[in-house]
């Protein structure tokens, strides 16, 4: 009883002094009494090592890090706009003939053939990295692909979706992405990957009349023109940029557009002749 008693006497001293050596900050640590028992004292060395306060502290260094990151993604960016003057339209082959159109032709949707696509042929620097995946979709309705024409960017999924009363057979012997989806009726849906950039036609194997383009892009940086003619590209960083329209499989016109270092919308039109 008399030895308890002594050590809970010296404990206390020793927490007095303590208190009195350690400052506002010191840390906290724990002194063994026996039986399991733990009694926390504050540590009478001073304040925790710089070790443990890095956790809970940031670095001037760390925090203008994180300001320039800040800044970097605040930086000007522009966009590209214009219009595609259609000067020559492709006209659309002719349907072959049903069985059933022999009574009352069935309905047809006409394919978009004003369509192009304008993209910017020497992208950004970093672009290729910040790319992110689509999901589009072309639709089989009245023996047509709509739309006609769809730009997505490289590890896009593209859905088929058969949305007529007969079969359809959607496939491809582009090179860029050979694909087969095989006969599938009305209501169900087929989906394509596409993962290298370039160009992909697409055929109907039961209507000889239906086609359609996928244009697959390493970068971000590129527009479908509007039923008007319209477009736009957005997010460009400054720079100076090769500019591109493709119509129908091949580049008809190109340009060069500068974004200035303050940003802003730049105009630049093209004509497909």
């Amino acid at each position: 009883m008399r030895a308890a008693l002594l050590m809970l006497l010296l404990v206390n001293a020793i927490g007095r002094e303590a208190g009195s050596l350690a400052p506002g900050g010191a840390s906290r640590a724990a002194v063994p009494l026996g039986n399991g028992l733990r009694w926390e004292l504050l540590d009478a060395w001073g304040p925790a090592p710089r070790a443990a306060r890095t956790d809970r502290t940031r670095p001037a260094t760390e925090a203008a890090d994180g300001m320039a990151g800040v800044q970097a993604v605040r930086q000007p960016v522009g966009s590209i706009r214009g219009q595609v003057d259609m000067r020559r339209v492709i006209d659309p082959p002719a349907a072959r003939p049903g069985i059933s159109d022999l009574a009352a032709p069935a309905p047809r949707d006409v394919p978009d053939y004003r369509r192009a696509v304008v993209y910017l042929e020497s992208a950004p620097g970093g672009a290729f990295e910040e790319r992110e995946p689509m999901r589009g979709r072309i639709d089989q309705r009245h023996e047509t692909f709509v739309p006609r024409v769809l730009a997505v960017t490289t590890g896009s999924l593209v859905d088929f979706p058969n949305n007529d009363r007969t079969y359809h057979n959607v496939f491809s012997l582009s090179k860029t992405r050979r694909f087969d989806l095989g006969r599938y009726a009305q209501g169900k849906s087929k989906a394509v990957r596409f993962d290298r950039p370039g160009v992909v036609r697409v055929f109907c194997d039961i209507h000889s009349h239906m086609s359609a383009f996928v244009l697959v892009f390493s970068h971000r940086f590129f527009a479908t023109t509007a039923p008007d003619g319209g477009y736009r590209i957005d997010r460009v960083p400054p720079g100076t940029y090769a500019v591109a329209a493709w119509y129908e499989g091949n580049v008809r016109d190109t340009g060069t557009v500068t974004i200035p270092p303050q940003g802003g919308p730049i105009d630049r039109d093209f004509i497909i002749r």
